[in-house]
C-alpha cells in the first residue's frame, strides 16, 4: 500500500510539469484560428506544421542555433575537461591548503550571480571583447565551476587509491592515471556534468543578453526573445519556435537519464 501512495503521488505531481508541456506541443500544433477559438484544448482537431518553417523561416534561426552550438559545445568540452583536472587535484593529491582552498571553492556556490554581474562585465569591457563569443566561452576554461569540480572530485573519491597504485607501479604517470583509469570510471559524474553544462549553456539568457549586441551574434534564447517582441501575437509559431529551442536539451536528457541518475547518487548528491 505504501509503494502504491508513492506511485500515485509521483503521477500526480507529474501531471502538474506535463501538462504545459502538452499544451505547448498542442498550440505549435493548431492554426490561429483554432487557437483563438479555443486556446485550453490539449488535441488539436486539424494538426497541422505550417507553424514550424513560418517560425524558422521568420527570423535567421540558422544562425542563432550555429551559435548556441558552438557556445555550448566549447564551454561544454572545456569544462568536462578542466573540471576533471582541478577535481582530479582535489580527490587525489595531498598539499597545503588544500582544504581551505576547496572550501573556498566550494563557497563561491553561495554568492548569487547578480553580485558579480557588474564587475565581470567592466572586465570584459576593458578586455574589449563585449558582443564576442570570449564572455561565453573563456571562463569554461578555468575548472568549469564549483558545482562541476565538487560533483566530479566526489565521484573520483570513490574509485579506489589501489588503482592509482597498480598504475604507478606498471609506470604510469599521475597524468596517464588521470586520463586512462579516473575519466574511464567516471563516465556516470562526466555524464552528468555534461547534462548540466548543456542545459545551462543552451538555454543560457542573461550572459548571450549582457555582452551579445549584433543579432548575427544572437544566441537561441536571445533569437527566441527578439522572435516573440516581433512576433508574440502568433501563439502557434511562438511556441513551435520555444520547442525547437527545448527539444535538443529534451533529446539529451532522456538519452543520458541512466547515466546522470547514477552520476547524481554515487557523487554523494542524490541523499541515501
Amino acid at each position: 500500500m505504501k509503494r502504491f501512495l508513492v506511485w500515485i503521488a509521483l503521477i500526480g505531481g507529474s501531471v502538474f510539469f506535463v501538462i504545459p508541456f502538452l499544451w505547448t506541443v498542442a498550440t505549435a500544433l493548431k492554426t490561429q484560428e483554432e487557437i483563438a477559438k479555443d486556446p485550453t484544448r490539449l488535441v488539436p482537431m486539424q494538426p497541422t506544421w505550417e507553424n514550424f518553417p513560418a517560425a524558422w523561416n521568420a527570423l535567421p534561426f540558422l544562425s542563432f542555433v550555429e551559435n548556441t552550438v558552438f557556445v555550448t559545445l566549447v564551454s561544454m568540452t572545456a569544462q568536462v575537461i578542466t573540471g576533471s583536472l582541478v577535481a582530479y587535484g582535489f580527490a587525489r593529491f595531498q598539499f597545503k591548503g588544500r582544504d581551505l582552498l576547496f572550501m573556498t571553492m566550494i563557497s563561491t556556490m553561495l554568492l548569487p550571480g547578480q553580485v558579480t554581474m557588474i564587475p565581470v562585465y567592466l572586465i570584459w569591457r576593458q578586455l574589449g571583447a563585449i558582443d564576442t563569443f570570449a564572455p561565453l566561452t573563456i571562463p569554461a576554461f578555468f575548472g568549469g565551476g564549483a558545482f562541476s569540480i565538487f560533483l566530479l572530485r566526489q565521484f573520483f573519491m570513490t574509485i579506489p587509491r589501489e588503482l592509482d597504485e597498480a598504475m604507478l607501479i606498471d609506470g604510469a604517470s599521475y597524468w596517464g592515471i588521470l586520463w586512462r583509469l579516473i575519466v574511464p570510471l567516471s563516465g556516470p559524474a562526466i555524464t552528468t556534468v555534461v547534462v548540466f553544462s548543456f542545459i545551462g549553456n543552451w538555454d543560457s539568457f542573461d550572459g548571450p543578453l549582457i555582452y551579445l549586441n549584433s543579432p548575427e551574434n544572437y544566441t537561441m534564447s536571445i533569437g527566441l526573445r527578439l522572435f516573440q517582441d516581433t512576433f508574440g501575437t502568433n501563439m502557434g509559431q511562438l511556441m513551435a519556435a520555444s520547442l525547437m529551442h527545448i527539444m535538443p536539451t529534451i533529446i539529451l536528457f532522456f538519452a543520458a537519464q541512466k547515466y546522470f541518475i547514477k552520476g547524481v547518487h554515487l557523487s554523494g548528491l542524490g541523499g541515501r
